[in-house]
This record gives C-alpha cells, sequence and structure tokens, in this order.
C-alpha cells in the first residue's frame, strides 16, 4: 500500500552474444518525476550470450534476475517483462552505454557507466546523527514456528529501569527495519523519538529481506503475524522491559497485522494503529486507485474503465475457494480483458503475453489473494486492549474518514471502550506535512515523520504506562 513506482522481480535467460565484452557491473540514474533512483545492471558472460539481475539500492531491490539480455552490433537490451521493463542501450566504449529505461509505456532517458554515480543527497533533518543519548543494540531472534531467523535494532533509554517497549511492524512490501522509502526512513525517526522519551524499542527487517532470513514473496499478512509474535517473545527475555506495557505500533498493512498479533497473544497490552486498515482490502484498494488517479490527473472515462475491471477481479477473487480456482477464472477474464481493451494495452507498451503475465504476477500472488479477501473488522472487534488509531486528512492509501470510522465501529461493537482515535490535518500515508497526498511527493518532502504525530504516540504510550 505504499510504493508507487515498483520496479522489478523474475525469472533469469539469456540470448546473443557480441564481439564487446560488456560484462561488469554497469549503473545508471533514472530520472522520474520528483525523484532520482539508481538502477545498476550486473551483466554476467555465458557460453551463449549474457544474463543480468538489477538492482533498485534507493527502493532496497537487489539482485533482481532479468529474464532476456541481448548485445548485438553495440546494441543492448535487457527486459524483465513481467514487470512491463525493458532497457535499450548504445554501448559507446568500455565504460559508456547510452539508452533509455521504459516501463508500462513510460520511456526515461537512462545512461550506464563503470564509475559509480551519486543521487543529489536528500535533506533529511529528522534523521539521528552521530553518538546517540541511548543505547542501541543490534539483535537477531527465531521465529521457531516458521524456522527463520530475524535481525533488528533495539534501542533503550540509557538509565537504570524498566521501560514499555514497543515493536515496530511495517507496511506492505519488502521493509528493512527503518522502513526505508523514497529516501526516508520513518522507523528510524519514530525509534529516535520514542527512545528518546523513554520509551524502548524493537524494528527488524521483514522476513527475506536485510539480515532476516525466509521467503518474502511466499508470505501472507499471517505470516508476517508470527514474526512480530516472535518479536514480542524475545522482548520478554530482556531484563529492561516492563512485561506489563509492551506493545505494537503497525504503519499501513503493520495496522493489519497488529490486531491479529493483539488476539492471538495476551502479552500485547496497547496498540497504535497508524493508517491501518479498518476496511476490507477490496475497498481499500478501489478507494486507493480512484483517489490517487483523480489526484494525479488520470482522464475520467479511463479511471471508471479500470474501476469496472478491478472491482470484476476482485469479484473474482471473493467468490473463489481458493487462490489456484481464483487463477483458474482469472486466466479467461484477462484474456478476455485484454483483447476487448486494445487501448490499455497499447498504452502498457507491451505485447499481449507479457502483459497478460504481468498482471497475473501482480494480482494472483498469496499476498494479494488474502489481503484482498481480508476484512479488519472482526478482528478488530476481539481486541480489548488500549488503542489508538492515527490517520492523515490527506492520506490516498488509506482514507482517512471512512478508516477510522470503520475502526471506531469495530471496536464499539466488540465493547472496547478504551480507543482514541485522530485524523490529523495535512497529513499523507507516511504521516508527512504534504500539499496533496501523492505519492510522488514522498521523496520531494524533507520531513519524514510529522512533530505532531510523533507526540501524540509518545505521550499517548506514556499514559499508558501510568495506568
Amino acid at each position: 500500500m505504499k510504493k508507487s513506482f515498483p520496479l522489478f522481480f523474475l525469472v533469469l535467460f539469456s540470448i546473443n552474444v557480441s564481439a564487446q565484452d560488456i560484462s561488469g557491473f554497469w549503473n545508471g540514474m533514472l530520472k522520474v518525476p520528483g525523484m532520482e533512483l539508481r538502477v545498476n545492471f550486473n551483466l554476467e558472460k555465458t557460453n551463449d550470450g549474457y544474463k543480468a539481475t538489477m538492482d533498485s539500492p534507493d527502493q532496497n531491490a537487489f539482485g533482481i534476475p532479468c529474464e532476456t539480455v541481448s548485445f548485438e552490433n553495440k546494441a543492448l537490451t535487457i527486459t524483465l517483462p513481467n514487470m512491463a521493463i525493458e532497457y535499450s542501450g548504445k554501448w559507446i566504449s568500455a565504460d559508456s552505454i547510452e539508452g533509455t529505461f521504459k516501463q508500462a509505456g513510460q520511456s526515461f532517458p537512462m545512461n550506464l557507466s563503470k564509475k559509480v554515480l551519486k543521487t543529489e543527497k536528500k535533506v533529511r533533518p529528522q534523521e539521528p546523527q552521530g553518538p546517540q543519548s541511548y543505547i542501541q543494540e543490534e539483535i537477531k531472534f527465531e521465529n521457531s514456528k516458521d524456522k527463520l531467523i530475524l535481525a533488528g535494532t533495539l534501542t533503550l533509554p540509557s538509565k537504570e529501569g524498566k521501560f514499555p517497549a514497543v515493536v515496530l511492524i511495517s507496511g506492505s512490501g519488502p521493509q528493512d527495519r527503518n522502513e526505508e522509502v523514497f529516501g526516508h526512513k520513518p522507523f528510524l525517526v519514530l525509534a529516535d523519538h520514542l527512545t528518546k522519551k523513554g520509551i524502548a524499542v524493537l524494528r527488524f527487517d521483514d522476513r527475506g529481506i536485510g539480515e532476516s532470513t525466509g521467503d518474502f514473496k511466499s508470505a501472507t499478512s499471517f505470516d508476517f503475524a508470527t514474526d512480530v509474535e516472535a518479536a514480542i517473545s524475545y522482548l520478554k527475555t530482556r531484563k529492561e522491559i516492563d512485561q506489563k506495557h509492551i506493545g505494537l505500533i503497525g504503519h499501513s498493512e503493520g495496522g493489519l497485522i497488529a490486531p491479529l498479533v493483539a488476539t492471538q497473544s495476551n502479552k500485547v497490552n496497547f496498540i497504535v494503529l497508524l493508517a491501518g486498515p479498518g476496511i476490507p482490502g477490496t475497498e481499500i484498494l478501489l478507494q486507493q486507485t480512484e483517489l490517487i488517479s483523480r489526484a494525479s490527473g488520470m482522464d475520467e472515462t479511463q479511471l471508471q474503465k479500470a474501476l469496472k475491471i478491478n472491482k470484476e477481479i476482485y469479484d473474482l477473487v471473493l467468490g473463489s475457494e481458493n487462490i489456484d480456482s481464483f487463477r483458474d477464472q482469472l486466466i479467461p477474464y484477462l484474456k478476455k480483458m485484454i483483447q476487448s481493451n486494445p487501448d490499455m494495452l497499447a498504452q502498457s507498451g507491451m505485447n499481449e503475453k507479457d502483459f497478460f503475465n504481468a498482471q497475473m504476477n501482480q494480482i494472483a500472488t498469496p499476498w494479494m489473494y488474502a489481503f484482498l479477501r481480508y476484512d479488519p473488522a472482526p478482528t478488530l472487534a476481539k481486541v480489548k486492549c488500549p488503542i489508538l488509531a492515527l490517520n492523515g486528512e490527506k492520506d490516498l492509501q488509506v482514507p482517512a474518514k471512512v478508516d477510522i470510522e470503520a475502526i471506531e465501529k469495530a471496536l464499539k461493537s466488540g465493547g472496547n471502550k478504551d480507543v482514541t482515535t485522530h485524523i490529523i490535518p495535512n497529513l499523507n500515508h507516511l504521516f508527512q506535512e504534504c500539499e496533496k497526498g501523492i505519492p510522488v511527493e514522498y521523496g520531494q518532502i524533507e520531513q519524514t515523520f510529522s512533530p505532531v504525530a510523533l507526540n501524540l504516540i509518545s505521550d499517548w504510550i506514556l499514559k499508558q504506562g501510568k495506568e
């Protein structure tokens, strides 16, 4: 629910050979509206051509296999068709390729060089610099249920005593412990603020990301919930932690996971939801598509067509028995949809086969299937611990008013009376002060996390410790 410029994933093939040897690590700078993204290709010579992997360091994505690599007569073409990506370039010299990066019908000039390219340094004034006034430990703990090791950082106030503690739960997509996105590190800033206020914080890399083991791509929100349970169990082993005041802070999808964990464990004493879903996944994505598309100036006719198609696909999800039966229904639906919408295919910049595969790989995944079928309300109704729910007024990914109303209704139906909610003016999905709330703004804004939101969170948590 967070990434608005997704690049990648796939399998690996290679074709064609050339007299020049272009093997090695190539650096590129992709300039898209509002941001610069480093894109790197690692080309390796094989017996019959080349194979390649791609990195997007600024999105924490590394080693993504490319499907085809062609190099003939100084012309280089690299494709990842399932993500609608193609790079075309001309070999100029041993350390220079001039070319174009294409994704989903959009083209951007991007040259490659074997020299290291530096992005313009972003001003992020809230990120902590230098030695801190608190204790910071790099730790690892085990999820014994799924047999994997999770790596993270525990920050502790540098004084004697037992402290309230929180586990930070990241939003959708592969996230490191800082929840780094568009040059921002929201969880680093949040952890720094909370620890300085006297609250211990555990943040960790998602399974399969950073130093954590496991497979991210096959996991759902329910699997991630077991990782959070393991984090709580780890905190229970630490003598510095006040065992009666351990809570969860979940952002976006993390706000869906936190109530799941709370209903399965009596070890959760409070929850903070940051744009946590209160409405079903199908409703969130339909509203998200409509709000972002309108704010970005999308043609109304095209928008209505997209919404109709999305709703029909979501209805297939809800009506299916399992993901396999959904895939069986999705295949003929997509083929018919593509044939009856040639304009959509043309705008994608892909051929029919690649467009079909791209849609299948985006929609028919375990995570997406589970998310679309999940309604948070029944779980929220079972949560008995205190809850603070915060939403940004200009959030276009989890619309604030409808979301807060749904959360309040669900908690009230379950009899939970210790509920505090706020819709904070002028904040977006990342809790930054913004103008429109569209994702393209995220990287342009210097602020990482609104001080108003930070103080609301810390004040509320410290209040729980006194009650």
